[in-house]
């Protein structure tokens, strides 16, 4: 489908935010590491660019151990990694999968204070049930946005959580691709089976983007591509729907 018809048949969705689920981005548990910082200030761009596209809601996505939606008001939960006083939460609220929660401090931090809902979508999810998804969040407001919290592989090095995959790469690459040319669409088609053996838990998130933007972004940019600590990292920006008035 041309982009051109998916704006005059669906309501318009403003863009797609893409972060990684990562719980570096989470200042309590990292030092001042410059790849973190460079991280960070790449989520930070592209959370602001969703923003500013004018959405009423912002849709988050994540994968997670269940497939369900999360009070509006949830919080990021960092007890699992640094549990005790050290860590405190300066948003009251049910806590989130950390996928979700690290979205709600990024749009906080961004300064959005519109309508926001959150969907867990479970890591053996099927295909066709996540495309679904997608076609469904597109359609969950008359100017969505969406926050895509997703990875790629965890087998990019030696020091990598699931350790060295020769076919991590090229995993990675496919997912890269399809963002930089603004065809989310092509995710569709991601082999589960292989994305379960890298670990690549953001498998599900990936194809509820490709359901809820089937066509062609208007523009596409990557602003961190990298794995530094054996996991893919992708942060980005895809433009879609009807410019902002």
């Amino acid at each position: 489908m041309r982009s051109a018809d998916l704006h005059n048949s669906d309501p318009p969705v403003t863009g797609a935010a893409v972060c990684p689920p990562a719980p570096l981005l989470a200042r309590e548990l990292t030092g001042r590491d410059p790849v973190v910082t460079e991280l960070r200030q790449a989520c930070a761009a592209a959370v602001g660019r969703l923003i500013r596209s004018g959405p009423d809601v912002i849709a988050v996505v994540g994968a997670a151990r269940s497939t369900e939606t999360w009070p509006a008001d949830g919080r990021l939960d960092l007890t699992a990694f640094a549990p005790g006083p050290a860590i405190r939460e300066e948003k009251d609220g049910p806590a989130l999968p950390l996928p979700l929660g690290l979205a709600a401090r990024l749009l906080d931090e961004g300064g959005y204070r519109g309508e926001r809902t959150f969907r867990s979508v479970n890591q053996k999810e099927q295909a066709a049930a996540c495309l679904r998804l997608g076609a469904d969040l597109s359609r969950c407001g008359e100017r969505v946005g969406l926050l895509l919290m997703a990875d790629g592989s965890a087998r990019r090095s030696l020091r990598a959580p699931g350790y060295l995959d020769p076919r991590a790469a090229g995993f990675d690459a496919a997912i890269e691709r399809a963002v930089r040319d603004g065809d989310p669409g092509a995710l569709r088609d991601m082999d589960a089976g292989l994305a379960y053996e890298l670990l690549a838990t953001g498998r599900p998130a990936w194809q509820v983007l490709a359901g809820a933007m089937p066509g062609r972004a208007r523009a596409a940019e990557v602003l961190y591509a990298g794995d530094p600590f054996g996991v893919f990292y992708l942060v980005a920006w895809l433009a879609g729907g009807a410019p902002n008035p």
